[in-house]
């Protein structure tokens, strides 16, 4: 029996995957119409990172070791301390645990969700699991940043995102099988408190910093209320006075919602973010490429083991004995060239990529390879 393993390299990405490219283009006009709450968050009202340690159960097999040196030695004392609490004893040294993998469980909470909300959860292998598929997370509570406080509480089955097959030594995978999201996975116990308070201005902070944007949120504000107080700061904070009509706290919370939920003319960025992990790629139509070359090569090398039996002649006392015999081979293919004239957008850019039947992973590289080389008008955010 042969087993094989192919693996591609196309400029920096290795590796044969296949994914789901988006591009969304919103045309050459980089003007839009948004409400400010999609805009800005609240000073100081910033969301706060929770993370836990936790138990995936249910795994077929592809969960943390148990045995030899390598194994996940913490996985195993987390499970005998767990039936521990359910007045089950048993030996560490007996526990199978391929069933079972350690994980990191993160999450983020506002200061405005209240117990009993929930939230989305991220999980992640700790030990030396090869795969999630499949498996329920048992119940984990989620610390503040200072490991001292439950806020939290996480439980659900897993969703991930690829998967993975393997038999008879042959092994398939697609994205990444050692994350996973549980959507609603955890129910907030507690929260920080946050009010609005009198005592300083209401503070607005951009998500995307933009000197254009600030300025049109002042001149909103300040319409809007028809006296002068809002301010900007720097580009990223704009600073609004409470009018005598707000000083209650309730009337605090309507004004904050009034400002909220006012419409502005708002430059949109161009930007071009990328998912590794899952090859995702979504676009902005508003990127720019100029005059540019882009050259594409394929790499492919291909490692065989090819089983050979060694069979002793009869009554010679020998044994039969297999042997792998590893084979390896190299090719690469011509290269293939495009040019791109200047004032390229998006949208002809991946026309153009797609005559070369790249996969997203080669997409990917391009991308990265044209901001490197400063190609690109626009921000590159890989996630």
């Amino acid at each position: 029996m042969n087993t094989s393993t192919t693996y591609r390299t196309s400029f920096l990405v290795t590796g044969i995957v296949t994914s789901m490219l988006v591009m969304l283009c919103f045309g050459e006009n980089i003007q839009a119409q948004s409400r400010l709450s999609d805009l800005v968050e609240i000073q100081n009202a910033q969301p706060m990172e929770l993370i836990g340690y936790g138990l995936v159960t249910g795994l077929d097999r592809t969960g943390d070791r148990s045995m030899s040196s390598r194994g996940a030695v913490f996985t195993v004392q987390s499970i005998a301390n767990m039936l521990e609490n359910f007045g089950i004893t048993v030996d560490p040294e007996k526990l199978r645990t391929r069933n079972v993998a350690a994980v990191m469980v993160t999450a983020t909470i506002s200061p405005y969700h209240a117990p009993g909300s929930k939230v989305d959860i991220t999980v992640s292998s700790l030990g030396d699991a090869s795969s999630l598929q499949g498996g329920v997370l048992l119940q984990t509570p989620l610390f503040d940043p200072d490991n001292e406080d439950v806020y939290a509480k996480a439980q659900g089955a897993l969703v991930v995102g690829g998967f993975t097959a393997e038999i008879s030594g042959a092994r398939i995978s697609r994205n990444q099988t050692l994350t996973a999201n549980i959507p609603g996975g955890a129910i907030v116990e507690r929260n920080r408190e946050y009010t609005l308070s009198t005592d300083e201005p209401l503070g607005l902070v951009l998500r995307d910093p933009n000197f254009a944007n600030a300025r049109s949120i002042v001149e909103k504000i300040n319409e809007t209320f028809d006296e002068e107080i809002a301010m900007m700061y720097h580009p990223g904070l704009v600073k609004v006075d409470w009018p005598d009509a707000f000083q209650d706290q309730g009337a605090m919370n309507i004004f904050t919602s009034i400002i909220l939920d006012q419409e502005i003319d708002v430059e949109t960025i161009a930007r071009v973010v990328i998912n590794e992990r899952t090859g995702t790629i979504v676009a902005g139509g508003n990127v720019i490429i100029d005059n540019v070359m882009i050259s594409h090569g394929n790499i492919q090398v291909r490692t065989q083991v090819t089983p050979y039996v060694s069979q002793p002649p009869a009554l010679s006392g020998g044994e039969t004995t297999v042997l792998n015999v590893p084979e390896a081979g190299i090719s690469e293919q011509a290269a293939q060239t495009i040019v791109l004239e200047p004032e390229t957008t998006v949208q002809q850019l991946a026309a153009s990529l797609n005559t070369l039947g790249l996969s997203p992973r080669d997409i990917i590289a391009i991308f990265q390879a044209l901001n490197r080389a400063g190609a690109m008008r626009g921000e590159l955010i890989v996630m």
